[in-house]
This record gives C-alpha cells, sequence and structure tokens, in this order.
C-alpha cells in the first residue's frame, strides 16, 4: 500500500502509517505537482492546505481513501470522490479538548484584558487602572450549541464558577440537565448572558446568527467569544455594537474571510483576535494524525472504519431490495425535524408490510441521516449516524409488522420528547415517494427540494389568499396538496416551489389572519440524487 501525505503531518501520524504503508511525504507540494503525482498512491492524507480537487481524483486512478487530518472535509470534493467509489475519512474528536481550552483561554483573556495589557507594558507603559478587568466567578455563561466542545467548554467554566445557560434547538431540557447545564430560549440567552460562547456549524440556518436584531438585545456589557466558525456572527453589526459600547469586548479566532485582511473588528481595542488557533496544538495534531492514520490503514485494508465521511455500507444485494426506500427514510428523517424541530427524547421506526421481512438497520440510519443533517452539517454519514443520535440523548428504536392497512409497505416515524409526541408515515407509489400521514393529518405530499408547509383552518378563500401573496412576492408555486383532519376542520397544506423563499416572504405568510403556523422545509439534494 502506497500513501502520499501532502500537508505537515505529525511524527506520530507517520509512524504509525509507515508501520503499515510505504508512505511518501511531501508537505511542501504544489496543487501541480499533485495531479501529477497521486496517480500513484491508493491513498492520500491531507490537512487545511491541500486542496482535493475534481482534477485531483480523476488524476488519482488508483485511489482508495482520502485522510483529512481534522474535523472539516472543506478542502476535499467529497461528491467527486464518491463518484468515483473512494472513501473520506477525518477525525472528528482529536481536537476536542484543545478548541474547548483554547475557548477558555479567550474567555479569560477577555474577562482580564491580558493581550492589551501586554502590548501596553512591552510599549513601556504601566497603565493599570485601564486594564481592569471582571471575575469570572457567579458570572453568566451562555453556551450556544451544546455538542462536544460546547459541552467541555461548559464543564470547564463551571469548575471557574461560571453560571451556565445554554441554547440548542436539538437537545432536550433532560439532557442538558445530566450535562450540568440550564437550556434556555435563544432570546433568553441573549438577554442574561454576561458572556456569550459559540460552538455550533455553520449552515444557512446559522449563517449571521447573531445580527443587528440579536445584539440589540444583548445584556449591556456582554462579551463575546467565538472558536467555532466565521460567519455565526455578522461582523459589520458586532463591530458597530463594540464601537458603541453596547458589546464590552469580543474574541475571536475565527473569521467570516480568512485570513481576514482588512477587517474593521481586529482594529479595535477591545477586540481580542487569533489566526484560527482552536485545534492547534501539539497534542490535537498528534491525535487527529494518529485517528486519520488508522482509519486509512483501516480503509485500505478493507476493515471496518468509524469516521467515514462517504462510506457505503450496504452490500448490492441489500441495496437492490431496500435501496429505493433509503431515499425515503431520509426524506422522513429531515421533513420531521424542520417542521416539528430536533428536541426529542426518543424516536421510534415502524416497519409494515413487506418492509418487516428486509434489513432494517440501513433505513433507519437513513432517517437518522436526515433527521441529523440539520444539526450537524454534512458530517454525519452512515458510519456515524447512530454514535451522534446517541450522543445527542436521542434514543432509537425499530419495530416492524407485516400488517399494513391501506399500503403494502409504510415507515412511521415516531419521536417523543416527554409527554409531546409527533409522527408521520411515508411510502412508495409505483416506486415515488410519498408523505401519507403527518399526525392527524391525512395528506399525499410529493417531497421535493423546495416545500411550503402550513396549516389553517378548512374554509373558502384560503388558498387563495397565500397564492395572491406568494404571485406578489414572484414565487413560482411547482404543486399542492390538501389535507384535513375534517371537513370545516384543520387542515395542512403543502406547496412545492421553485427555489428558496426569502425569510421576508415567509414572514409575511405567517402574519397572514388565515394560518395557524408555517414553516419552510429545504430538503437536502441527497435525497434525489440518491447519494
Amino acid at each position: 500500500m502506497k500513501v502520499l501525505v501532502s500537508d505537515s503531518f505529525s511524527p506520530e501520524g507517520l509512524e504509525q502509517l509507515k508501520e503499515q504503508a510505504e508512505v511518501d511525504y511531501r508537505p511542501e507540494i504544489t496543487p501541480e505537482e499533485l495531479i501529477k503525482q497521486v496517480k500513484l498512491f491508493e491513498g492520500l492524507v491531507v490537512r487545511s492546505r491541500s486542496k482535493v480537487t475534481a482534477e485531483v481524483i480523476e488524476a488519482g486512478k488508483k485511489l482508495k481513501v482520502i485522510g483529512r487530518a481534522g474535523v472539516g472535509v472543506d478542502n476535499i470534493d467529497v461528491e467527486k470522490a464518491t463518484e468515483k467509489g473512494i472513501i473520506v475519512v477525518n477525525a472528528p474528536h482529536g481536537n476536542t479538548i484543545s478548541a474547548a481550552e483554547h475557548a477558555v483561554a479567550l474567555l479569560t483573556s477577555l474577562a482580564r484584558n491580558v493581550p492589551q495589557a501586554s502590548s501596553s507594558i512591552k510599549r513601556g507603559e504601566w497603565e493599570r487602572s485601564k486594564y481592569t478587568g471582571v471575575e469570572l466567578n457567579h458570572k453568566m455563561l451562555g453556551v450556544i450549541g451544546v455538542g462536544r466542545i460546547g459541552s467541555e467548554v461548559a464543564r470547564r467554566a463551571r469548575a471557574l464558577g461560571m453560571k451556565i445557560i445554554a441554547y440548542d434547538p436539538y437537545i432536550t431540557r433532560n439532557h442538558a440537565e445530566k450535562l450540568g447545564i440550564e437550556s434556555v430560549a435563544f432570546e433568553d440567552l441573549l438577554r442574561q448572558s454576561d458572556f456569550i460562547t459559540f460552538h455550533l456549524p455553520l449552515n444557512p440556518s446559522t449563517y449571521h446568527l447573531i445580527g443587528e436584531k440579536e445584539l440589540a438585545m444583548l445584556k449591556p456589557g456582554v462579551r463575546i467569544v467565538n472558536c467555532a466558525r466565521g460567519g455565526l456572527i455578522d461582523e459589520d453589526a458586532l463591530c458597530t455594537a463594540l464601537q458603541e459600547g453596547r458589546v464590552e469586548g469580543a474574541a475571536l479566532d475565527v473569521f467570516e474571510q480568512e485570513p481576514p485582511g482588512s477587517c474593521r473588528l481586529i482594529e479595535l481595542d477591545n477586540v481580542i483576535a487569533t489566526p484560527h488557533l482552536g485545534a492547534l496544538t501539539r497534542e490535537a495534531q498528534a491525535n487527529v494524525a494518529l485517528q486519520v492514520s488508522e482509519q486509512v490503514i483501516r480503509a485500505l485494508k478493507g476493515e471496518p472504519i468509524v469516521s467515514a465521511v462517504n462510506a457505503p455500507v450496504l452490500l448490492p444485494e441489500t441495496r437492490a431490495s431496500i435501496g429505493p426506500f433509503l431515499p425515503l427514510a431520509r426524506a422522513m428523517g429531515s421533513f420531521y425535524l424542520q417542521l416539528f424541530g430536533g428536541s426529542v427524547d426518543e424516536i421510534e421506526l415502524t416497519y409494515s408490510g413487506h418492509l418487516a421481512s428486509m434489513p432494517l438497520a440501513p433505513m433507519t440510519l437513513s432517517c437518522l441521516i436526515g433527521f441529523l443533517q440539520h444539526i450537524v452539517g454534512d458530517g454525519v454519514n452512515w458510519v456515524n449516524a447512530s454514535y451522534i443520535a446517541k450522543n445527542r440523548g436521542v434514543a432509537v428504536r425499530e419495530t416492524s409488522t407485516t400488517e399494513a392497512k391501506n399500503y403494502s409497505n409504510l415507515i412511521t416515524m415516531r419521536a417523543r420528547t416527554g409527554e409531546e409526541e409527533h409522527h408521520i408515515s411515508g411510502t412508495l407509489l409505483n416506486g415515488d415517494m410519498r408523505i401519507v400521514r403527518v399526525d392527524d393529518y391525512r395528506i399525499e405530499i410529493v417531497p421535493a427540494r423546495y416545500m411550503l408547509v402550513t396549516t389553517h383552518n378548512d374554509r373558502p378563500g384560503v388558498v387563495g389568499k397565500i397564492g395572491t401573496l406568494l404571485g406578489n412576492e414572484n414565487v413560482n408555486i411547482a404543486s399542492m396538496q390538501l389535507g384535513r383532519k375534517e371537513a370545516r376542520g384543520e387542515a395542512m397544506m403543502v406547496l412545492q416551489v421553485d427555489e428558496e423563499m426569502p425569510a421576508e416572504t415567509l414572514s409575511k405568510v405567517k402574519e397572514l389572519d388565515v394560518i395557524t403556523s408555517a414553516n419552510f422545509v429545504i430538503m437536502p439534494k441527497s435525497i434525489f440524487s440518491g447519494d
């Protein structure tokens, strides 16, 4: 086995690779040379410098696995690798402690003005009162995102005497309490926190999570730490809030553009900035190198792997029997999450009819992937979906029955949070996906990329009002389905539209006096591509 390591890599990781494979270590290889040389190797290991483009993958005729020594795979064309049957693995857990410790380092530095005071004394100044700080003891820390890193930050901050509140729409209060964290609403966290720290992925729903509106809600004198992703905060709005003194200070390890260049934020005296150092410790680099090395060797040997981003898990004969149901299960998970939210204690999947005699695990995993993708991003896959669900306090159950009323095959997903429960059912009709029940609504929904889902009282004129509004907003309706519990009772409407609906348009829909609820659902492309 021949492996090319095209970025700087820890000695521990290299040593582990060399025990099992012939390794060519070329940390300074140019993009042009990478394209020329990759054809000689079965494995490729990178960090963030090397860009594994479609051209690189096309040139890698022998490639079986690409390893990323870190969490993100933004520098790898995963879709192209999947198309070519190349497994992509990463090291999602190796830098957790380092990232958490850096967040705490920025937290304490922000409280005590450490970098500013250090720069001042090096200039020959002695201005003690200018750099008077605050204690962390008894201060309220708001943690936004309680995943691996967020929970570790909370644990360390609690040891410093801080009070911890957290916002994460995808964990239950019960799970938060097990972590020693009080779960609160987003707006309450903004109003109550003395310090706020971010630990969540960047995606369309979290982009500019903190903007002008949210900054106006903050407790006066709040301090902000972001070691997660640039783009979670509107940098221009934050800059204004810092200049006006509404935000006392900010410590930023990440930026919308990296390097940030001429960024107004880093010019402010009350801003601490570091160059994306969260995972940059010797221990973290050694950990991720060892983890990814192990996974690359396992992949080359055909052994089970635990951190694959795109690894197939179905034998051809299994895919032939249940393959058509996998997109349906994934669509149901995604639809449920966006309609009802992801704060659940338990997910139960019931397979009825002919499905009862088929392998259930792949369909369950597909449903979990659809459900979890909106929470943790594209990092969830066939290999880690069950682990991620368990780690977030979600119990998963499967049941089956050969009986299926009205349909020869039916998948029913029930999710419970305390005493509250919602359920949806789906089937295939002539090979096409259909969601045929949502709670007590009997409806035949054709899953599409973009869908507006509303509920209303069943009376004349409702459809016309919504159609007129969308027409005025230049939103084109592709198709429509209606379902109701009873005549003149509560009804549900699903409109398939051609493109993503602006937030302002959705707000106008919600403001219509005939509407009781409205949600805009965006299905992942993978559901329709079969990936």
